[in-house]
């Protein structure tokens, strides 16, 4: 049974930074593409950044620059550095494969920025 769990979320000003964990089991993550997904409240889920299994990574626009997706293989955990955090990128953060299984969607952590 795979099971993914965030966590690392909070409350931060404007400018600073957070670090978050998606521990996996039931899944190799250097094995799948892996991503990090974002919903602010009235908006449609988004995803912010992805790496490959080959470790390539890719990152929206909103989010170049400041954001940065690794993972740690002997641990099996995605990393989601983020820094120069903006209230834009207030939001329920979640990781998942890409593209997502629905079935693998965990509660997520909220990341909340204040101005």
């Amino acid at each position: 049974q795979v099971q993914l769990v965030e966590s690392g979320g909070g409350l931060v000003q404007a400018g600073g930074s957070l670090r978050l964990s998606c521990a996996t089991s039931g899944i190799i993550v250097s094995f799948n593409d892996m991503g990090w997904y974002r919903q602010a409240p009235g908006k449609q889920r988004e995803l912010v950044a992805a790496i490959g299994s080959g470790g390539n990574t890719n990152l929206a626009d909103s989010v170049k620059g400041r954001f940065t997706i690794s993972r740690d293989n002997r641990k099996n955990t995605v990393y989601l550095e983020m820094n120069n955090l903006k209230p834009e990128d207030t939001a329920v953060y979640y990781c998942n494969k890409v593209p997502p299984y629905n079935m693998y969607w965990g509660q997520g952590t909220q990341v909340t920025v204040s101005s």
